[in-house]
């Protein structure tokens, strides 16, 4: 069982249940769910930004997930929305998708500590997906366990040049 609740733009509150997709989970996807999934179900507090929030139209919304793991999140987050193609808005397939352009040279050595995650589980350039006000870059990636409670922002900002 998944679900999720919202206030609209006029502040309307609504809910929706409905049981987990069944059928073969085998796929393509590089957020596709490893053979052992859990049974365990998990609700986070969605919160969305910019381009994902004119996608669904809301600010803010609880959902129910079956799993424990973003990747099983974003997994069923993106199924349940499949016709917002907040997937393809969000995730990088490869490195070049997860690549800004900029006019500004590359130093060789980069000061501090980066991370990323590997080639399939990238954000698009300015795109974000945050738990609880992190990068789960700076987690686990998309095998960053949630927690009931839990806040995942889908960030994808308005870009304006001069």
């Amino acid at each position: 069982m998944f679900g999720y609740s919202c206030f609209s733009r006029d502040g309307v509150y609504s809910s929706m249940t409905a049981d987990a997709p069944t059928g073969d989970s085998a796929g393509s996807s590089p957020l596709q769910v490893d053979g052992d999934a859990q049974s365990d179900t998990t609700t986070v507090t969605v919160r969305c930004t910019g381009h994902v929030r004119t996608a669904l139209g809301t600010h803010e919304l609880e959902y129910t997930f079956p799993g424990t793991r973003l990747r099983e999140f974003l997994e069923s987050f993106f199924d349940e929305f499949a016709a917002h193609d907040l997937e393809e808005m969000l995730i990088a397939e490869t490195e070049a998708d997860a690549t800004a352009r900029g006019w500004a040279p590359v130093p060789d050595e980069l000061p501090g500590t980066w991370r990323k995650n590997p080639e399939g589980e990238q954000t698009r350039p300015y795109a974000r997906v945050c738990i609880n006000g992190r990068f789960n870059e700076h987690d686990a990636g998309f095998d960053t366990e949630l927690e009931n409670g839990d806040r995942v922002a889908l960030v994808y900002p308005f870009m304006f040049c001069c």
